[in-house]
């Protein structure tokens, strides 16, 4: 049985709950429209007393050893593990992921980050010898962490874990529109052994406490995921402190399916990155790049594989797509797919009316265009839903011009011949491509090109983000 409210009491600063003073902001089931928490509306005060807690913890969680650090961080996650429900619960409830999406990438792929990251610490090379001098890496000192919805607990564990590890402490802004994990992150965070004021949560806008955070003369790194837009607003205000921005922005990728692919494969594997968690991932592949000459295959196959993405309750587990997050963005993606009709594009799988048997909640039909034009708004722009367009190429130049013609550089696919497939991979400007549908590899870097960001993630590479560099000569 799922709650229908979870209480969120106070924001966690040094150890403690902290009792906001500005008012609070409502969390509201996509599902049901219903309120099922409240959180603090933070304030500027707020985020002086966590950043205040960290700048104080930090030289005795920094003085420990990387193994001890380790060690924490693998008792975390099986505290995660051992509320796996509860956190698979909360998600749905939060922002409308499916239950069985909540209990498997949701929650999984958080825990095996952390599994990931802890195994780091004995192999990194924490210093090192060149030439006459020592190499040290030290920690950064005082993160401020914003993320977004869309993963609650996967985007922040991807920054807590490598942090902690790193030595650093941290602020931590969850999004207002699911904040509920945070504090079961906060908990379990404790219990593992991490200090008070090493980790702190306080809750708030991104307008306020974001806002804050970025600006804040005592934190010495930003770590945020979100928005492009977001992303070049958090810039602009930690510029004028000189702080480290470390940004995982918007996507837009593109599935390279070459004349030599399975197609049956391809189709099934794009469509599943374009639908999954409704399309609300940053790494989707809603763009599907298909020979002219075989439109009409892709198609069919397309409008056949898409009967499997069933819409309707999150909480049911036969549900493949439940609502979108709010119903702000539901009208946002509703808005794109009217556009793609009114700009030519052919639709052959959904449309802009809701669902049916779903007059009310957040809910948007699955939708795939064909014969759409790669410079129409649709193509080009992150629209952030359950909407597939496919897009005719002449040939293999046309397909990696138009892969690359957008703003974002983040993910791709390409299906193909391993070998050709790979040698057209190459030729992608993003950070991270799959060839026929590689498994993920929480050890490989991620991260963007161009307005998909800066910095990367997982393995030794989102490690390095949190560290500074000192040289000393001998």
């Amino acid at each position: 049985m799922t709650p229908s409210t979870y209480t969120v009491t106070g924001h966690w600063i040094g150890g403690e709950t902290v009792t906001g003073t500005a008012g609070t902001l409502p969390v509201v089931n996509p599902a049901t429209g219903e309120v099922v928490a409240e959180t603090p509306a933070g304030t500027a005060a707020d985020v002086d007393r966590a950043v205040a807690a960290a700048r104080a913890a930090f030289p005795a969680w920094a003085a420990t050893t990387p193994q001890h650090r380790a060690d924490v961080l693998r008792r975390l996650g099986a505290g995660l593990g051992a509320r796996q429900e509860e956190i698979a619960q909360a998600i749905t409830a939060e922002m409308g992921s499916p239950i069985g999406m909540s209990r498997t990438a949701q929650v999984a792929f958080p825990a095996a980050v952390v599994e990931s990251v802890a195994g780091l610490a004995d192999d990194f090379a924490w210093t090192e010898e060149v030439g006459n001098s020592l190499i040290v890496r030290e920690p950064i000192g005082v993160v401020g962490a914003i993320t977004p919805w869309n993963f609650p607990l996967q985007q922040i564990v991807s920054k807590l874990a490598p942090a902690l590890l790193a030595g650093d402490t941290m602020v931590f802004k969850p999004s207002e529109n699911a904040p509920l994990t945070a504090r079961i992150l906060a908990e379990v965070a404790a219990d593992a052994g991490v200090p008070a004021g090493v980790f702190n949560v306080v809750y708030g806008t991104g307008a306020v406490v974001g806002e804050a955070i970025s600006a804040h003369p005592d934190i010495d790194m930003v770590s945020f995921t979100g928005s492009t837009r977001a992303g070049k607003r958090i810039g602009a205000v930690a510029a004028e402190t000189v702080k480290r921005v470390a940004l995982e922005l918007g996507g837009k990728g593109a599935n390279i399916i070459l004349d030599d692919a399975d197609l049956p494969e391809a189709v099934n594997r794009g469509l599943m990155m374009s639908f999954t968690n409704g399309g609300q991932v940053c790494g989707a592949w809603p763009r599907m790049l298909v020979p002219a000459s075989r439109q009409d295959e892709v198609v069919a196959l397309a409008v056949e594989a898409a009967k499997q993405y069933t819409v309707g309750d999150p909480t049911d587990e036969a549900t493949r797509i439940g609502p979108m997050a709010s119903e702000a963005h539901r009208e946002k993606v509703v808005g794109y797919i009217e556009r793609g009709i009114a700009d030519g594009a052919r639709l052959v799988v959904g449309g802009p009316d809701r669902p049916e048997g779903l007059p009310t909640g957040a809910y948007v039909q699955p939708t795939i265009f064909a014969d759409v034009d790669p410079t129409a708004p649709i193509a080009q722009e992150e629209i952030f839903g359950p909407v597939l367009t496919i897009i005719p190429y002449a040939d293999e130049d046309e397909a990696v011009a138009i892969a690359n013609s957008t703003p974002y550089g983040l993910t791709s696919g390409v299906f193909g011949e391993p070998e050709h497939a790979l040698a057209v991979a190459r030729r992608l400007r993003v950070g991270q491509v799959d060839v026929n549908a590689g498994h993920w590899n929480p050890l490989a870097p991620f991260g963007g090109y161009k307005q998909s960001g800066n910095g990367r993630e997982f393995g030794r590479f989102g490690l390095e983000e949190f560290l500074e560099t000192k040289s000393i000569q001998r």
